[in-house]
């Protein structure tokens, strides 16, 4: 059977805070594996390091590599965010923890988002649906999602934002002309998660004045 994995991308001995970066996925049956090189997996590679950069020796980065591929009632990623969130606590010990996932990453974050020891939550271009129900109560929440997104609709993820403000902090963010995989404007994308973070798990004043306009209670932000 695969197993999920964690690749380090800063360790320091003693952090403040962890962050777990989440991969997006397909449509693919439950024995298909996830690959270090495909796109899904690349594109939040930048994600990673433009968080350990901003953090400096105050938080540990960690990608996540799922177990499968895609999403199914047997193999979802929530399962493998679980397994992670132990893995650091083995690791790192009792400290908070943030993650930051884009398409299904992204819905993996928010439902995974319940677990205790996590503190904020970065969902990018969340692949979400409906029916998608959690309480992230206790939680700060960000998500970022392009306006020309075709793949992962934007009004689904608003819909969601809207549910989870009823009874935690959320804070929705569109980035006019992005689309789903972050590639034109995936400097963006990747500051506002990188600013989140800091501000959450650390504590350290906001760099972009839209994060800092969600964290004084804007909830929806033009980017």
């Amino acid at each position: 059977m695969p197993h999920a994995r964690l690749i380090p991308v800063r360790t320091p001995d003693s952090p403040e805070g962890v962050v777990i970066v989440l991969h997006g996925g397909g449509s693919r049956g439950e024995q298909a594996m996830v690959s270090p090189t495909q796109l899904s997996v690349l594109r939040m590679v930048p994600v990673a390091h433009r968080i350990a950069r901003a953090g400096r020796s105050r938080l540990a980065v960690h990608r996540l590599l799922n177990s499968h591929r895609g999403w199914d009632t047997r193999a979802t990623p929530v399962v493998d965010v679980a397994w992670a969130l132990d893995q650091v606590a083995d690791q790192h010990g009792d400290v908070p923890v943030a993650l930051v996932g884009h398409s299904l990453g992204g819905r993996a974050a928010l439902l995974g988002g319940a677990a205790p020891q996590v503190r904020s939550v970065v969902a990018l271009n969340p692949w979400v649906l409906p029916g998608d129900r959690v309480d992230l109560a206790g939680r700060r929440v960000l998500v970022v999602h392009g306006s020309e997104d075709r793949i992962a609709l934007p009004s689904r993820s608003a819909e969601m934002a809207r549910r989870l403000a009823r009874s935690t902090s959320v804070g929705y963010v569109t980035v006019p002309g992005a689309r789903h995989a972050m590639l034109r404007h995936g400097r963006t994308f990747e500051a506002y998660a990188a600013d989140f973070v800091t501000a959450t798990l650390l504590g350290e004043p906001p760099r972009t004045p839209t994060v800092a306009a969600v964290l004084d209670g804007d909830a929806f932000v033009d980017g």
